[in-house]
Parts: structure tokens; sequence; C-alpha cells
């Protein structure tokens, strides 16, 4: 369990996106890379504004193909219908037994809204506003049906017992959803939820309904900052702010090999970039900002993004994990089987079987 203080189990992922790459197969290479490193999970980003592979198919790909890595895509809430978006996220935890993540993202731009042609575009407050009702019902479609309420009883001819499904009866504001869901709970219970929290319309949502909040910044100050106003959201929402794991996210350019980090990138440290925050420099130099960073108690970890994936994953697999692993401060085995676990959360109970009724 992460600390208060941050100082608790270091958790580090990293993102698969490969321009112009439409195949699984390298996608799936560089997801065994990453899990032989130990990470907690990768991400594929995904958006209806340029072309490219479905990622959350994509990671269904590479879930019978690796064994133990969480597996996050990014699933848009913006023009799409709850109910199967939150189906498809169970389908994967079921496909990964248990290693699905769900990174959630909203689709702001006029452009994306024509090819569906049911609204126009509105301001990104509204559409994270609607990116938490979606949240919301997706768990408790996940809890709508419980855990053994499918009987499969011979004698009887029962597949299921109807005492174990539940309606959600869910109203929001731009749509209702009345449940069941067809799929049967995911074997977390509910697929770990993350958001990109940098900027202010998505932090409300991040701190009320995300297991994992993103965080882009340049510096440990900038990431403390937003980290502390997620923990006091996250207890105004009458959560648990410890169950909330905030990760600092980077670019990372690791063609320097081991050599020390370019002048201007704070000997080791990032500088913002119109790409983002951007780390340059060996393996080395980027073990000891995420082992500074992580023991000042700033971050519970970081999602890092390289920019040639090929190279640099190979060279934060083999370099930085490695050196981490070394000193003892990142894990040189999974010690469980779900991303949950990985994380350090608890599987959630059913509201329904604990409560017999929506919360």
């Amino acid at each position: 369990m992460t600390s208060s203080n941050g100082r608790g189990r270091l958790h580090l992922a990293a993102a698969l996106d490969q321009a112009a790459v439409f195949d699984a197969g390298s996608h799936v290479e560089l997801a065994r890379l990453a899990e032989r490193g130990g990470l907690d999970f990768v991400t594929l980003d995904d958006t209806f504004a340029r072309p490219g592979p479905d990622a959350l198919a994509v990671l269904s790909r590479v879930a019978p193909a690796t064994a133990r890595i969480g597996l996050v895509p990014t699933v848009t809430t913006t023009h799409t219908e709850p109910f199967h978006v939150q189906a498809a996220v169970a389908t994967l935890d079921w496909v990964s037994r248990g290693r699905a993540g769900w990174r959630i993202e909203v689709s702001t731009t006029e452009g994306e809204a024509r090819l569906f042609g049911r609204r126009h575009a509105v301001p990104a407050d509204e559409l994270w506003r609607e990116a938490g009702e979606v949240a919301d019902v997706a768990a408790r479609l996940w809890d709508s049906r419980e855990d053994d309420a499918e009987t499969r009883d011979l004698t009887t001819g029962r597949f299921i017992g109807r005492d174990k499904l539940h309606h959600v009866d869910f109203a929001g504001g731009g749509f209702s959803v009345k449940g069941p869901s067809i799929v049967p709970r995911p074997p977390q219970g509910h697929p770990v939820r993350v958001v990109d929290a940098t900027e202010g319309h998505a932090r409300r949502t991040a701190a009320r309904y995300a297991d994992v909040a993103l965080v882009r910044a340049a510096s440990p100050a900038q990431v403390a900052a937003v980290r502390d106003q997620l923990r006091q959201l996250a207890s105004e929402f009458g959560r648990n702010p410890d169950t909330l794991r905030v990760l600092a996210s980077l670019l990372v350019d690791l063609g320097g090999g081991e050599h020390a980090a370019e002048p201007g990138h704070g000997g080791g440290g990032p500088r913002q970039t119109v790409q983002g925050p951007l780390y340059r420099g060996g393996p080395v130099d980027l073990a000891e900002l995420i082992a500074g960073w992580h023991a000042d108690g700033v971050v519970d970890g970081f999602h890092l993004t390289p920019t040639e994936p090929r190279r640099d994953l190979e060279r934060l697999v083999n370099g930085t994990v490695a050196l981490l692993q070394h000193r003892g401060l990142f894990r040189t085995f999974y010690p469980g089987s779900t991303l949950r676990e990985h994380l350090g959360l608890a599987r959630p109970a059913n509201r329904y079987a604990v409560t017999g009724g929506a919360s």
C-alpha cells in the first residue's frame, strides 16, 4: 500500500505508442519487453482525430501474448455509448485474466464531432463531467452481475441466477442506462481507471473516479501541487486518498546512452517542450530522477513515453529499471497476477451484493 507521504511502493508504467505502426506484432514485442522489466502497466493512446489501430483491440491481441503486465488502452467517452464502453473494458479484463485498465479521455474538437454527426463540440469542463458520469455508470454496470451470478446448473437448466442480476437505472446529463451488463463481473471487480489530470478540467473526475492519475510536470514542485490537490479533492468526495496513485508523466529520450543529461535539462531533470515535459539523457540519470522524486514523496511513480519506442524502452528496462532493482527501489518480480495487485489496490466489493441496492 502506498503511504500518504508517497514513500511506499514505486510504480512504473510505459507507453507503447508508435507513429504509423498498424500491426499488433510490434506492440506485442514492446509489451513483452516492458513485462520483462516488471512494469506495472503499459498504455496505448487512441483518438478519433487521427488514423490508427483501435487501442483496445490491439491490447486485446497483446493480452494472450503476455502474462503479468497491466494493459491500459485509451477509450474515449465522448460520442461513444457508455454501455458498450464498459462491456469492452470488462471483456479486456477477462481476456487478460485481470490485467485491464481504462485510460479515460474526451474528444474536444468539432472535426471529431462531425465524424459522428450527433452533436457539436462542447467545452472541456462539460465533457469531463460527462466522463465522470460514464466512469460512474461503468462501475455500476460492472457490479450489476454478482460474482456468482452464473450458476450453470445442469439439473435445473438454469444458467444464471436472476436474483444476482441488478438494474442500475442510471440517469446522467446526456444518457441513461438500465442494465444489467451483458458481460460477467470482471476478474478485478472494477478494471483500473486512469485519468490524465494535468489540465484542471479533468481533476475533479480523476479525484472522484480514477485509480491512477497521470500528471505531466517538469518539476517536483509542479507534480506535488497537483498531487496535493487531487488528494484533497478525493477526501472531499469521501474517498481514502491513499487509494489514488499519482504518476508523473514524462517523455524520455535515452538516445544519449550512458552519457549525462544534456545541458538545459536540469542535470538529469526534464524541461518543458511543446510535446510535454521531456527528459533527455542516459538511463542512469533517469534512475536518479525517479528515485529522487519518489523519495521526496511527490509522486507514487512514473508513466514514461519513449520518443523512440524500441530503442528507449530497451534502455529503460535494461538500464534504468535494472539499476532501480539493484538498489532495491523497484520489484524484481510480480507478487500478484492482476493490475490492481501490482498497484496495491484492493478488489472493490460489489455494491449490490453488499448493500442490496444502488449507492
